[in-house]
């Protein structure tokens, strides 16, 4: 069965930063992970989920993309050695506060994980 696994959260002061970890695992990401496309997400309290940021790959190589809210402030990095999607983001703030996810970056989603949580505060 396909899994996803997030980890890395915690509380974060305001204008600090994080490191967020996500382990796929199952059959379909047995081999050839750097051909998934793999996204992040995020849900703020009382809010839906939101994307973040995505990479996938194409015959013109792979690309980075993010929300306009992150932007310049996060960088997703891949290993697809170890199947693992990273996100790092910087210069946080409350509006940051979410549990966050990963998944496909197409309309097909994997079984959602736990999430792991970002506090901003204080």
């Amino acid at each position: 069965q396909d899994q996803l696994v997030e980890s890395g959260g915690g509380l974060v002061q305001p204008l600090g930063s994080m490191s967020l970890s996500c382990a796929a695992s199952g059959p379909t990401f047995s081999a050839n992970f750097r051909t998934y496309g793999m996204a992040w997400f995020r849900q703020a309290p009382g809010k839906e989920r939101q994307f973040v940021a995505a990479s996938n790959s194409d015959w013109r190589g792979e690309r980075t993309y993010y929300a306009p809210s992150v932007e310049g402030r996060a960088t997703l990095v891949r290993d697809n050695a170890k199947n693992t999607v990273y996100l790092q983001m910087n210069n946080l703030g409350p509006e940051d506060t979410a549990i966050y996810y990963c998944n496909s970056d197409g309309r097909f989603k994997y079984p959602w994980g736990q999430g792991t949580r970002v506090t901003v505060s204080s």
